[in-house]
């Protein structure tokens, strides 16, 4: 069975609740953690690997937590995903940094099919935000979280 790792999908949850909730200030690790059901030791480990790669930042002492190292609008799932899964690649020989790669990648009948699904969900992943998410989340729980209210404060000054 094909699927994302509980790494994914914790990693993307977490992730959209520091979009929703950092309003400028640092999000604690623990108000993640309590919020998305997840332990805050794996929460911390999840946002090294983000922080890695250019993600997040932490932010340590009294008030630290974690920040949005870019807007939500320029965070994608696929960064995400990437970031603490590495490449989405569904078989061996599509990996990018593959050294050797399949003997039979020339004359093998599947590799374009699986190439294309490979293709077709980094496009998927690459097409929805950060703040996409937030806006969806928003609908779940009926608030209003600072991504909502900053696009809402950008359309009245527009």
């Amino acid at each position: 069975m094909i699927r994302i790792s509980t790494r994914g999908r914790y990693a993307m949850r977490a992730m959209v609740d520091v979009a929703r909730h950092a309003d400028g200030a640092p999000v604690p690790r623990q108000e993640i953690a309590d919020r998305q059901n997840i332990s805050s030791d794996y929460v911390a480990q999840l946002f090294r690997d983000l922080a890695e790669a250019g993600l997040v930042e932490g932010v340590k002492g009294p008030g630290g937590g974690y920040l949005l190292a870019r807007p939500a609008a320029a965070i994608t799932a696929h960064d995400v995903v990437e970031a603490v899964e590495g490449p989405v690649a569904l078989v061996h020989c599509l990996e990018p940094e593959q050294d050797s790669p399949c003997s039979r990648v020339d004359r093998c009948v599947t590799h374009l099919l699986w190439k294309e699904l490979s293709e077709a969900m980094i496009e998927i992943l690459s097409s929805v935000t950060l703040e996409e998410l937030g806006r969806e989340a928003d609908q779940f729980d009926g608030t209003k979280a600072p991504i909502e209210k900053a696009v809402m404060e950008e359309e009245r000054t527009v």
